[in-house]
């Protein structure tokens, strides 16, 4: 309760900051906290915004998927060969070193605007993220956990799943932890360029009207939807580590 507690002070002293900004500067770039608000509400109940927020969605769903399924089996596979991970190392740092603006330019040549774009980018832009952690959570396994496992002769399933997995959730929360908040950013900024739908179209269109409480309201409304999906996947990591335990 006083963390929650705390977090409603700290929610009512950024609307009293942001209501002090609104006054002091010009109202059509900062509006009110209550307009803004009121025009959310009605975003809320809009079939419109729902369904072009469904389609940020599941982008931001489908990109951490990727950067999961992919990027995990990269980075247990670099962690166990230091010589494999030498070799792959530059190209990763590469990837990371590119800015978003230059897979844009790629990808809009290459695909145009839709929403392949978008989730290639989310993609491109975590996967780093995604195998260096990986690599640094099998470089800190418990070795003589392992040395004993092959002393008792485990089965090699039973390896995998009980030392290499199991020791791996920890980091798999860090991944997520991080990619959450920066795969809505990446899939915003790239609707916003090279979209076709989503949240990030309709900000560009709320911005080509001057519509600023438009843009506060939507990107109030990303924001939202980044604190609940980061709330239930760390929710699916906790059960999912419980019964982990329990096994």
């Amino acid at each position: 309760m006083k963390g929650l507690f705390k977090g409603l002070i700290g929610i009512l002293i950024f609307i009293a900051i942001w209501q002090v900004l609104a006054m002091m500067i010009n109202k059509s770039i900062i509006p009110a906290p209550a307009e803004t608000i009121r025009l959310l509400m009605e975003f809320l109940f809009s079939s419109h915004i729902l369904l072009a927020a469904w389609e940020t969605a599941w982008k931001v769903f489908l990109a951490l998927l990727l950067v999961m399924l992919i990027g995990m089996p990269a980075g247990l596979f670099l962690g166990l060969s230091d010589t494999f991970y030498d070799m792959f190392r530059p190209i990763i740092m590469l990837i990371q070193s590119v800015p978003v603006i230059s897979w844009l330019s790629l990808v809009i040549f290459a695909w145009g605007i839709g929403w392949k774009g978008p989730v290639f980018i989310a993609f491109l832009s975590l996967l780093p993220i995604s195998i260096l952690t990986t690599v640094s959570g099998v470089r800190n396994l418990d070795k003589n956990l392992l040395e004993m496992a092959r002393l008792y002769q485990v089965p090699g399933n039973r390896i995998l799943k009980d030392i290499y997995l199991g020791s791996l959730l920890p980091f798999i929360a860090a991944i997520l932890d991080v990619s959450i908040g920066q795969a809505w950013k990446v899939i915003l900024v790239a609707e916003y360029l090279s979209g076709g739908s989503g949240l990030g179209v309709e900000i560009l269109r709320m911005r080509m009207n001057i519509d600023f409480p438009g843009v506060w309201a939507l990107t109030l409304i990303a924001v939202l939807l980044g604190i609940v999906t980061e709330r239930l996947i760390k929710l699916g990591l906790r059960r999912l580590s419980n019964q982990w335990t329990i096994a």
